[in-house]
C-alpha cells in the first residue's frame, strides 16, 4: 500500500482527518470530485473580496478545543452575524429581540414585550382547544404569536423547505429563541468568527503537505484508488457510496445567482439580508465583503435560491422526517459492517452539521482509531 489512508473529500472532516493523521505519521491521499479543496466552505477570491460560492458560513462554536485548533492554522477576525430581516422593504433584526419587538409594535420595553407576545399566544393557545401543536405553523403561533409569524416566518420557511407551515413538523421550530434583550448576535456560541483570508486558507492549513487530486471521481476509480491505501475515510453520500441499493436519501438544494457590482462599494449594510415575503424568489441576499470588514470600492452579492432535490443536484440539507431516516437506519448498518471505510461528516451520516460540529466529530474519530 502507498498510503496509510484515502480520504474521498477535501472538506472539514477529510481535511482535519488529514491533519491529525499525519501528525501521527500516517500518509494521507486526498481526492475530491471538485476542481477546489473545501468542500462547501470553499472561498474564491473575487476583486480582493473572499466569497463564499456555496453559501454563508459562520464560524461559532463554545467548544475551546475546536476554537483553539482552528485558530492554530489561522487567525479568525471578531465577525458577529448579525442577520437583518425585509419584509416587503420593512427592515427587522434577527434572531427575535427587543430590536424586533420596537420594529413591529412599537413596544420599548421587556414587559411591554411580553405582554405583546402573551397576548398573541394566548390566541393561538385558544384555537387550539387544549390539544397539542400539530405542524410548525401551529407551533410557531404558540411560541411567538400571528404578526411575527405572518411577516417573518411562514413565507420564508415555506421558501427554504418547499412546503407549506401546516405540512412541516412541529419540531423544527420548538426551540425557537426570544430575547428580551437588545442583542442582534444571531448566536448563543462564546467564540464567532470568520477565518481572515477566506475559509480555503483554513483548509489549506490544515492538509498541509498531503497529496491531493482534485476533480477526481471515487467511483469512477474506486478500485484503482482503494488499492492504494490500507484504509478508506469516506465524506461522501453514504446512499452513493452503497450505489442507492435501498433508494436516494433526500435533501433540500440550493442555488446561488452571484453577482459583482463594480462601483459599489456597499449594496445593503449587511452581510446577511433574509427575504420573508412569498413574492421575492430568494430567500437572501448575502454581501461578502462584510464579513471580513471589506473596504474595497467594489462588492460582491449572491442571492440564494432553495430547491427540491432532484439526482445530480448539490446535496445541502438532510431532509430528517421518518422516511429518510428509516432509509437512513437501512445504509448505516451497511455502515457498521465494513472493516476499512470510515464513514464520517455530513453526508455520509446524512445529518446537518455545524461547521464546529464537523470538526468536533473529526477529532473524536481520529482519537478513537
Amino acid at each position: 500500500m502507498k498510503y496509510d489512508y484515502l480520504i474521498v473529500g477535501t472538506g472539514f472532516f477529510g481535511a482535519v482527518s488529514a491533519y491529525l493523521l499525519s501528525q501521527k505519521g500516517k500518509k494521507c491521499l486526498l481526492i475530491d470530485k471538485r476542481p477546489h479543496i473545501g468542500g462547501n466552505v470553499y472561498t474564491e477570491e473575487i476583486k480582493g473580496i473572499n466569497v463564499h460560492k456555496y453559501g454563508a458560513h459562520i464560524f461559532h462554536t463554545s467548544n475551546k478545543k475546536v476554537w483553539d485548533f482552528v485558530n492554530s492554522f489561522v487567525e479568525f477576525n471578531r465577525y458577529t452575524n448579525c442577520p437583518v430581516a425585509n419584509y416587503k422593504g420593512e427592515l427587522f433584526n434577527l434572531p427575535f429581540n427587543m430590536n424586533t419587538f420596537y420594529q413591529m409594535w412599537g413596544v420599548k420595553t421587556p414587559a411591554e414585550a411580553e405582554a405583546k407576545i402573551a397576548e398573541q399566544k394566548a390566541e393561538a393557545v385558544k384555537a387550539l382547544g387544549g390539544r397539542e401543536p400539530q405542524n410548525l405553523e401551529e407551533q410557531a403561533l404558540t411560541l411567538v404569536g400571528k404578526d411575527i409569524f405572518e411577516k417573518l416566518i411562514k413565507n420564508y420557511t415555506e421558501k427554504q423547505w418547499g412546503r407549506k407551515c401546516t405540512e412541516l413538523p412541529a419540531f423544527i421550530i420548538k426551540r425557537l429563541p426570544v430575547r428580551l434583550i437588545f442583542d442582534n448576535n444571531y448566536f448563543n456560541d462564546k467564540y464567532q468568527g470568520i477565518p481572515e483570508g477566506g475559509y480555503t486558507k483554513l483548509v489549506e492549513a490544515m492538509i498541509g503537505d498531503c497529496e491531493v487530486r482534485l476533480s477526481t471521481d471515487y467511483f469512477e476509480h474506486k478500485a484503482e484508488l482503494d488499492a492504494l491505501a490500507d484504509k478508506v475515510i469516506y465524506t461522501g453520500e453514504i446512499d452513493r457510496y452503497y450505489d442507492y441499493r435501498y433508494g436516494h436519501l433526500q435533501y433540500r438544494t440550493v442555488s446561488f445567482e452571484t453577482e459583482l457590482l463594480a462601483g459599489v462599494s456597499n449594496y445593503q449594510g449587511n452581510a446577511v439580508v433574509n427575504y420573508t415575503d412569498a413574492d421575492t424568489p430568494f430567500t437572501r441576499i448575502i454581501e461578502h465583503k462584510h464579513f471580513e470588514f471589506g473596504n474595497q470600492p467594489d462588492t460582491v452579492i449572491s442571492k440564494e435560491f432553495s430547491k427540491e432535490w432532484q439526482p445530480g443536484d448539490e446535496p445541502y440539507y438532510p431532509v430528517n422526517d421518518d422516511r429518510n431516516s428509516e432509509l437512513y437506519a437501512k445504509y448505516k448498518a451497511l455502515a457498521d459492517t465494513e472493516k476499512n471505510v470510515i464513514f464520517g461528516g455530513r453526508l455520509a451520516e446524512y445529518k446537518y452539521y455545524d461547521m464546529h460540529k464537523v470538526i468536533e466529530s473529526a477529532m473524536d474519530m481520529m482519537e478513537k482509531i
